[in-house]
C-alpha cells in the first residue's frame, strides 16, 4: 500500500541512542517507499549515519526541551522553515515539547500525529495545549489512561499502537567476557538500559548482593551508559562484589547479548512500554520486571517472567533465586516469552498497525 503525495517530518530531540529514536527509525523503514517524502529533525546523533543509508534528510535544530528562549525561538524558526521548504503534509512528534512546536508552526491544513513514550505528571497545560489538535498514539494501555484521565485529553483522540522490536536475524557472536563466566558454570542475569535513575541499577546491584549469597555461581551482567555510571561502580565496590557483576558498557547488538544469558531483569522505576523486555522475548529469554507504567502489558508474572515491586530488592532476588532453582521452570517460560513476541510485538505486527493507522488517516 502506497500513501502518494504524503510528505512526513518526524520531530524527536535527539538521534542517539535510546527507545524513542529506534521507533522514529521503525516508522522511517515502515513509511519509506510508501510515502513521497520522509524528514527529520533533531539535535542529532550517532543515528543520523541510518537515516543517510536509508536517503533520508536530517535537518539539525536547537534542542527542544530547551527551556532557553533563544533556543525556544530557533526550534519554531527552524521547523516552521522545515514544514514550508519540504511542503510537509504530517508532522509527526516524538516529545511534548515538540508537538507543542508543531501546534505552533504547523499550519491548518498538515495533518498532526505524536507519540506519547512515557506517563507523566507535570506540565499539564502544555501537554493539553500540545496534543489540542492531534492524534496521540500512546505505546501503552498505561499511557493512554495516562494521557486520557490526567491530561483529560478526549479518548477519541487517542490510539494504543505497542512498541515493537525485529526479530534477532543474526548468528550468536560469542563475547568472550561472558563466554568464560559460562565455561565456568556461572549463570548469566543481565540487565540492560540507560545507567540513569529511571532503570533502577542501584536496586539491581542490591538484588545482586542478597542473591550472590545464596547462588555464588551467579553472575550479573549490566549493559548500558549513562550518568550513573561512576555511581553503580562505586557501589559494586563498596558492597565487595566485583568479582559477580560485569560491566559491558554501550552496546549495539543488545539481542546478541540478551541471547547469551539465562535471564534478564529490568528495574525500572517508571516506563511507557519499554523495549528491553521485548527485546528479549525476541530471543526467548525470560523477564523479571518491576510492575511500573506500561511493563504489566508484556510480562505475564508467572507466565513468561515475573513483575515485583520497584525499588524492591528482596523481592527481586527472590525471583532471580527462584529463577536459578527451577531451570525446568525457566524453559518453559522461555518458550511462552518467544510465543508473546510473535503473537504481539513483532516487527512484522507493528508494520501492519502503522500502516493502516496513516492509511486510514489519510482517507479521513
Amino acid at each position: 500500500m502506497k500513501l502518494q503525495n504524503q510528505n512526513i517530518l518526524f520531530i524527536v530531540r535527539t538521534m542517539g541512542l535510546g527507545g524513542t529514536e529506534n521507533v522514529v527509525l521503525q516508522l522511517c523503514e515502515i513509511l519509506t517507499g510508501r510515502v513521497n517524502k520522509i524528514i527529520v529533525c533533531s539535535t542529532g546523533g550517532i543515528h543520523e549515519k541510518k537515516l543517510q543509508e536509508m536517503g533520508i534528510k536530517h535537518y539539525m535544530i536547537p534542542d527542544i526541551a530547551s527551556k532557553n528562549p533563544m533556543n525556544m525561538l530557533k526550534s519554531c524558526r527552524s521547523i516552521k522553515s522545515i514544514i514550508n521548504k519540504e511542503q510537509i503534509t504530517i508532522v509527526h512528534s516524538h516529545h511534548r515539547m515538540a508537538a507543542f512546536y508543531a501546534e505552533l508552526t504547523a499550519p491548518k491544513k498538515v495533518v498532526k500525529i505524536a507519540n506519547a513514550h512515557n506517563t507523566f505528571t507535570d506540565k499539564k497545560k502544555l501537554t493539553q495545549l500540545a496534543y489540542q489538535n492531534t492524534k496521540v498514539i500512546a505505546v501503552g494501555e498505561m499511557v493512554k489512561k495516562n494521557l486520557t484521565e490526567y491530561f483529560k485529553i478526549p479518548k477519541e483522540q487517542v490510539c494504543v499502537i505497542h512498541n515493537a522490536v525485529k526479530p534477532f536475524g543474526g548468528n550468536v557472536v560469542p563475547i568472550e567476557a561472558l563466554c568464560q563466566e559460562r565455561t565456568k558454570g556461572n549463570v548469566l542475569i543481565g540487565n540492560i538500559g540507560r545507567l540513569s535513575e529511571q532503570k533502577g541499577m542501584t536496586y539491581f546491584i542490591e538484588a545482586a548482593e542478597i542473591t550472590a549469597r545464596t547462588h555464588p555461581e551467579a553472575r550479573f551482567i549490566i549493559v548500558g551508559d549513562g550518568e550513573e555510571k561512576e555511581k553503580l561502580h562505586a557501589q559494586v565496590q563498596a558492597k565487595g562484589i566485583q568479582d559477580k557483576v560485569l560491566f559491558l558498557g554501550y552496546r549495539n547488538d543488545i539481542q546478541n547479548v540478551m541471547s547469551q544469558l539465562d535471564f534478564v531483569v529490568l528495574s525500572s522505576l517508571w516506563e511507557g512500554l519499554p523495549l528491553t523486555p521485548i527485546e528479549a522475548y525476541s530471543v526467548g529469554k525470560t523477564v523479571i520486571g518491576t510492575a511500573v507504567d506500561g511493563t504489566p502489558e508484556i510480562i505475564r508474572d508467572g507466565v513468561d517472567g515475573y513483575l515485583v515491586e520497584p525499588r524492591n530488592p528482596v523481592q527481586l532476588a527472590e525471583k532471580m533465586n527462584k529463577l536459578i532453582e527451577n531451570p525446568e521452570m525457566l524453559k518453559r517460560m522461555d518458550e511462552q516469552s518467544k510465543k508473546r513476541y510473535q503473537d504481539e510485538f513483532s516487527f512484522d505486527k507493528l508494520k501492519q498497525v502503522y500502516v493502516k493507522f496513516y492509511s486510514e488517516l489519510r482517507s479521513e
